[in-house]
């Protein structure tokens, strides 16, 4: 497959990059401005909840450093508990951005571990279909709760690699395999993801792109890490493409032929 047939297509858009990021926990908007352009990514996720994008008129919004005009929204229910309250924001969300229809919902089920509630998901997800939002949803890693949000009709899974902002990285790499051999959608790894070798191991397992926050906004020098995930990304998914070398176990495999080998007698 050559790098022009390698699409990553959302909601009908195709874009260039598959590392989506998250606009949340920087020190001050020209700090998030820097590192999105380090990162190459064209799809930012914003937390209606939490981030001013003319909500809030007189102060300072997200909107004047990072334009709709150069990159694609995707407005989040970050802190959402119930069905409701999701479908109440995204609502929000698409009369602010001018009926703005790709949405990223999440809706949680418990505070400590911000874990997924798949029943209030599911409930969310077939609503906001119907009105006809592009739903990207995230998930737990159960490829049954998967493929029932596919049949909604969610144009995007995103199972978490592990906790919201733990960044312990994909602790369930079969799972999400599971996810991506059954589904005729993006899937996306969302949560989790600490450093970026997580990123790469994500795309290799055949993800089609990795949405993260916190490994790029609490990193120390989170510009620095944004360009290190822009190419973690991309290595991935050359990795996945160019299909790994089986393993071998309990034997090894010399890397010089043995063929016209001379012999030592």
């Amino acid at each position: 497959m050559t790098q022009a047939q390698d699409l990553f297509q959302i909601a009908g858009k195709t874009y260039n990059s598959r590392l989506l990021v998250g606009t949340g926990k920087y020190k001050d908007f020209a700090e998030t401005r820097a590192a999105i352009d380090a990162s190459g990514a064209e799809i930012v996720t914003v937390a209606i909840r939490r981030v001013n994008i003319g909500q809030n008129a007189g102060e300072p919004s997200l909107l004047d450093y990072l334009p709709p005009s150069e990159f694609t929204y995707l407005p989040n229910t970050a802190g959402c508990y119930s069905a409701d309250d999701a479908i109440r924001t995204l609502r929000l969300a698409r009369e602010l951005l001018d009926d703005h229809k790709l949405v990223k919902l999440e809706v949680l089920g418990d505070p400590n571990t911000l874990y997924p509630n798949v029943r209030e998901t599911l409930t969310a997800a077939e609503v906001l279909v119907k009105e006809g939002f592009d739903v990207m949803v995230y998930t737990s890693d159960d490829p049954i709760i998967a493929r029932e949000l596919e049949q909604i009709g969610c144009c995007a899974i995103m199972p978490l690699a592990s906790l919201i902002g733990s960044g312990m990285g994909i602790l369930n790499p079969w799972n999400l395999r599971l996810i991506i051999e059954q589904s005729n959608v993006p899937v996306l790894v969302d949560a989790g993801v600490g450093t970026a070798s997580d990123a790469t191991v994500g795309m290799e397992l055949g993800c089609d792109g990795v949405l993260m926050n916190t490994a790029i906004a609490a990193a120390r020098d989170p510009v620095r890490m944004a360009h290190a995930m822009k190419l973690a990304v991309d290595a991935g998914r050359e990795a996945f493409l160019a299909g790994r070398m089986p393993k071998k176990l309990y034997s090894a495999d010399p890397s010089s032929p043995l063929f016209g080998m001379i012999s030592s007698k």
